[in-house]
């Protein structure tokens, strides 16, 4: 049996985070990962956004780590020369309807202790973006965008200048839990083993929950009931028109159809959200229908009218691991630890979706601090 003193499970950018902070704390870390290179899953499927914390209840982790996380993320890309651009974004009302609602995310901004959080008058909104159409905006000056292979790389290497490793194509199937406290991972891929640790950390993602119902022992009722949600994004083939992300206010199971730029400046958009009717991460279809362009253009068209026809091209799809179901009030993040469910030394990050990327250095603080707890 191999031996390990901590096992992070998932090289996404939360369990590099996770890894990474480890190491630098003198852990001897191992991270596990059924892929064959980091960041394949959830990772490599969003919206390269560094959020500034505006939606989230206050008192949350999602509001903390995420506030905490972007002044974290911004100081880290900086002194890594990862690249970054703080662009800002425009949260738009585009009707009467929509007035309150923009009113309550300016409160709750407020209230989470964002900073430089402006409401904007249609005129005032129309004249930093021209192409804009909408009844008032709040203006997001903290947003901003990145390149989330090149943070990816920069998390890994840290990890490896403290002395961590990563072993790809090594898939976790289950564990138990040994008379010693400790719990025994098996491992498939090409060279099956069983690997002994005192510490994990479950950043599985889409996997997270089977994964933990895989250790025997582990107690059903500490389990989260697990709800995917796709999302698609569609490039635009057509010459910027916007400086800034442009967000409508959000919808049931997400932040609606919205506008972000990459860091050479082209637009693309989306997510949608498409509930899935099953939980199995390894049967979601990441293809983009281009049929789904139709709910698209309505979406867009509503604060850039000037969208021209036939402009939208599938890009790429990704996929949520929601705590909540449709119509709920979304779900906190779930970092779960011995208190939780009783396995000594396992740390659970259930529901690591968006604010994940930007909260990921305090995420990372936080499940570390309960590992020494």
């Amino acid at each position: 049996m191999l031996e390990a003193d901590v096992v992070v499970i998932g090289a996404g950018v939360v369990g590099l985070a996770c890894a990474a902070e480890l190491a630098r704390r003198g852990r001897d870390v191992v991270v596990l990962e059924q892929a064959r290179a980091i960041g394949t899953g959830i990772s490599s499927r969003n919206s390269e956004v560094i959020h500034a914390g505006l939606y989230y209840p206050t008192g949350s982790l999602k509001h903390t780590l995420c506030v905490e996380g972007r002044y974290r993320l911004y100081e880290w890309l900086e002194s890594r020369n990862v690249a970054h651009r703080k662009c800002g974004k425009l949260v738009v009302a585009t009707s009467e309807e929509d007035l309150p609602v923009l009113s309550a995310i300016e409160m709750q901004a407020k209230a989470n202790g964002v900073e430089d959080i402006v409401h904007l008058t249609r005129q005032s909104a129309t004249a930093l973006e021209p192409s804009l159409t909408c009844k008032a905006a709040l203006h997001s000056a903290e947003t901003g965008i990145l390149d989330t292979h090149g943070y990816m790389l920069s998390l890994q290497g840290a990890l490896e200048d403290h002395g961590g490793i990563i072993a790809f194509g090594s898939p976790v199937s289950g564990g138990r839990l040994l008379s010693d406290g400790h719990i025994a991972l098996s491992l498939g891929g090409t060279d099956p083993q069983t690997l002994r640790a005192s510490t994990i950390i479950n950043a599985a993602g889409l996997y997270a929950v089977p994964l933990a119902r895989a250790i025997e022992g582990f107690p059903p009722e500490a389990l989260p009931e697990m709800i995917l949600a796709k999302g698609s994004y569609f490039s635009c083939q057509v010459p910027p028109a916007f400086e800034r992300l442009i967000y409508p206010v959000p919808i049931d199971g997400g932040l609606g159809v919205h506008l972000t730029l990459d860091l050479g400046g082209q637009m693309r958009f989306g997510p949608d959200v498409e509930w899935l009717d099953q939980n199995d991460p390894c049967t979601v279809d990441y293809s983009v229908a281009p049929d789904r362009a139709t709910s698209f253009y309505s979406a867009i068209r509503k604060y850039w009218p000037g969208l021209p026809d036939d402009s939208l091209t599938p890009a790429y799809s990704g996929c949520r691991p929601k705590l909540s179901h449709t119509g709920e009030p979304t779900a906190d993040f779930r970092i779960d630890g011995p208190a939780q469910h009783g396995l000594p030394g396992l740390i659970n990050l259930f529901g690591i979706e968006s604010p994940g990327l930007t909260a990921s250095l305090a995420i990372a603080d936080h499940a570390s601090d309960m590992t020494e707890a």
